[in-house]
């Protein structure tokens, strides 16, 4: 299968990324180091380019009751130009799909979704709101730029025509960027502040060269890739689809009850999520630190007094802590900070011990769980 490729492709080789296979698409992982890439987000600023993430857009005047419907956080309390995270659920109330929602007006939504299920989600919204509204995969409509760290704000303000400094987290503005026209959300995937651009295709390089250059002369610009951008959502406890998140788990296991309104009228899964929170989960999402020294991997499992108690879905060395550090699903009974447990890491079996996410707190970061790959 030939791999997608972003506009940004040609930008990402010259600057001698490193590329691998994600989610059908040829992704930049890294330029110079992960370390350095994760290193410059924390105390500065980093650009990704994330186009490779997917756009539907539901319109029409049944819009918001079809976005409530198919979306299992309460929509209808968005103002426009205000965003929200929320679950697409199967009926069973697994995930189909983690994203986030934007409301341009009460018949215009657009939900960003992950690349590995965007025709997934697409499909499955167009299977349950059909004759509601107008549901289109509008992804190759635009390129879209993820601008993270302490310096965001200052580095990018010049360039856009409104005062970004009034878009508050999780709301956004359309506007122009370097005399584009764009959507500028104050949203991101690595704890910092920060903003994410959607933009046409055809305007991506010039508008990447711009940020990136006029960045120089305030403070810097770091290119990043995935890689770092996975370890800098780790160390804040985000889900990411395919990990932590999939068809057979459900909001409430992965401790993201908060994203989800069993208040509301009705929405696919709700049955299902009811149940299961009068009756409790028998495993949850929990953060581990390890106490030796040991990488802990996907799929690594745990244990508590020699029965196994666990999995682990994503692990890695934290940069900004200087420390291994994972999280994984385990027996809900232990799901208190400072449990010791063990984890089997390549044979061994090294202790560690449960912490409630997120493992990196910093003054001004952005706590709480938002939307991945």
């Amino acid at each position: 299968m030939e791999l997608k490729r972003t506009p940004l492709y040609e930008v990402h080789a010259g600057l001698g990324a490193r590329f691998v296979e994600f989610a059908g698409w040829e992704m930049p992982v890294r330029y110079k180091g992960v370390m350095e890439e994760h290193r410059a987000v924390r105390s500065s600023c980093g650009l990704f380019d994330v186009s490779h993430m997917g756009e539907i857009e539901i319109r029409g005047v049944g819009a918001l009751e079809a976005v409530e419907l198919i979306t299992a956080n309460r929509a209808s309390g968005l103002k426009d130009r205000q965003c929200q995270y929320t679950f697409i659920l199967n009926r069973d109330g697994g995930v189909v799909d983690d994203v986030v929602l934007y409301r341009f007006s009460a018949e215009r939504f657009i939900l960003c979704v992950n690349a590995s299920n965007t025709d997934k989600a697409y499909g499955w919204i167009r299977e349950n709101v059909s004759g509601m509204a107008d549901v289109r995969d509008v992804s190759l409509e635009y390129a879209q730029f993820a601008l993270q760290g302490p310096g965001a704000e200052k580095i990018l303000k010049p360039h856009v025509a409104s005062d970004i400094s009034r878009i508050k987290y999780y709301h956004f503005e359309v506007t122009e960027v370097a005399n584009e026209l764009a959507v500028v959300s104050r949203t991101g995937y690595t704890g910092e502040d920060g903003f994410e651009i959607y933009l046409e295709p055809s305007m991506a390089i010039k508008v990447w060269k711009v940020i990136m250059f006029e960045g120089k002369k305030l403070g810097g610009v770091t290119p990043c890739g995935l890689g770092a951008r996975d370890t800098l959502r780790l160390e804040m406890g985000y889900p990411l689809y395919g990990f932590e998140l999939n068809e057979d788990i459900t909001p409430l296991e992965a401790g993201l009850g908060r994203f989800v309104c069993l208040g509301k009228e009705r929405f696919i899964g709700k049955e299902a999520l009811v149940r299961q929170a009068a009756d409790g989960v028998e495993k949850t999402l929990v953060g581990l630190e390890m106490d030796e020294p040991g990488i802990p991997r996907p799929h690594y499992k745990v244990f508590k007094d020699n029965d196994e108690a666990g999995e682990i879905t994503s692990g890695s060395f934290s940069p900004s802590l200087e420390r291994a550090i994972c999280m994984g699903y385990v027996k809900s009974s232990l799901k208190a900070p400072g449990t010791a447990v063990e984890i089997e890491v390549r044979g061994k079996r090294k202790k560690a011990h449960v912490v409630r996410p997120p493992f990196y707190h910093r003054p001004g970061g952005r706590p709480g769980a938002e939307g991945g790959e």
